[in-house]
């Protein structure tokens, strides 16, 4: 349908004349099982198809083209423009303004539909724009204000600070960096989700080496407690390795910020019919039911949650996942912990298990 009203004019023009006069030869050659008054209603559909479709001035052109045959081959005498009788006339133009009136009505709400649309998505954009600036206005300025107040510290108070007071502003400015990096990443995946610009690049990837990859950035042994039950049966996976372990990045750092200070969080991975699966389970305050499709949405984030996060973390999980062809699920249970479950479908090669023999 958005294909069809996207058409160029001159295309629209042809379409009409076109389907004018289809309709138009069909009830010509039904003619002797039709009357005139018939063929003046089916006619008139056409236009009203036209209408809802293309722009006013082809729907003009077939609404007077309809006419102009109607009177010609159908209304009595036929292969004349003359109307014979005064109850034809009248039904002649009768057709004529209801044609017209109808081509432009039909025009007039399209308008008002359209500008309807375009305010809702000009206010969609303007909202999605103010949730952006204040979920990470805090998210970009902390950061930044821990480097810059972390640096002019170390500069000018050297001969002060003993030098374990100084590595330890130098582990804040690297966690502030770290911090400032992975919202950057966020609004750049984000970016490249919404425009299109998702190109991905499959190779063969060993999920297990993938995790633990993940676990090795993150991992911090006073933090929690991660464990990985890796599975060496799995067959290497075509995957776009880059995407899934950011996607796997994103759901731990959620796990850890969301879940208490040395809580334990399980990662587990295995293999069914659908695909590859990912398990990644805290015990953290857990998402209630209501909230559990919302999380994916973009700066979607919990009430009465801590300040802090831009709330695209997840949605960007979805969005990767969603490129492979794949989902991700929630189980989830107030007080009990969240599960986040990853499926991806994925051409396998069991290679892998010659290189673990």
């Amino acid at each position: 349908m958005i294909a069809i009203r996207k058409r160029s004019l001159q295309h629209q023009f042809i379409i009409s004349i076109l389907l004018v006069l289809l309709v138009s030869a069909v009830c010509f050659a039904l003619s002797s099982l039709v009357g005139y008054k018939v063929v003046a209603l089916l006619l008139l559909l056409a236009v009203s198809l036209l209408a809802g479709l293309f722009d006013i001035w082809p729907v003009l052109t077939a609404a007077v083209l309809s006419a102009c045959i109607w009177n010609y081959f159908f209304i009595p005498p036929v292969f004349t423009f003359h109307i014979g009788k005064a109850e034809d006339f009248l039904l002649f133009l009768m057709y004529f303004v209801v044609a017209m009136v109808n081509a432009a009505l039909t025009y007039q709400i399209r308008q008002q539909e359209k500008r309807v649309r375009d305010k809702e998505e000009k206010e969609k954009v303007i909202h999605l724009y103010t949730t952006l600036l204040n979920s990470l206005s805090h998210e970009l300025r902390t950061p930044i204000a821990t480097i810059l107040g972390s640096v002019e510290t170390l500069q000018n108070e050297t001969q002060i600070l003993s030098s374990k007071q100084q590595q330890e502003l130098l582990i804040e400015i690297n966690k502030a960096g770290i911090r400032l990096d992975r919202q950057v990443n966020n609004l750049l995946n984000m970016s490249r989700l919404d425009s299109g610009m998702l190109h991905l690049k499959l190779d063969w990837c060993d999920i297990n080496e993938c995790i633990y990859t993940v676990i090795r950035e993150l991992n911090d042994p006073e933090s929690h407690e991660i464990h990985f039950y890796s599975n060496d049966q799995l067959p290497l996976y075509k995957i776009d390795e880059g995407l899934i372990r950011q996607a796997l990045h994103n759901l731990l750092h959620n796990a850890m910020v969301y879940s208490p200070l040395h809580s334990r969080i399980e990662i587990r991975v295995y293999e069914e019919v659908e695909g590859l699966f990912i398990s990644l389970k805290d015990t953290g305050p857990g998402i209630p039911e209501m909230y559990s499709k919302q999380v994916f949405e973009r700066f979607f984030r919990l009430p009465e949650t801590r300040p802090g996060g831009s709330g695209l973390g997840l949605s960007i999980v979805r969005g990767f996942v969603e490129a492979h062809g794949g989902y991700v699920k929630i189980i989830s249970q107030e007080q009990m912990g969240t599960e986040v479950i990853v499926c991806v479908p994925a051409e396998t090669n069991y290679l892998n298990h010659l290189k673990n023999e």
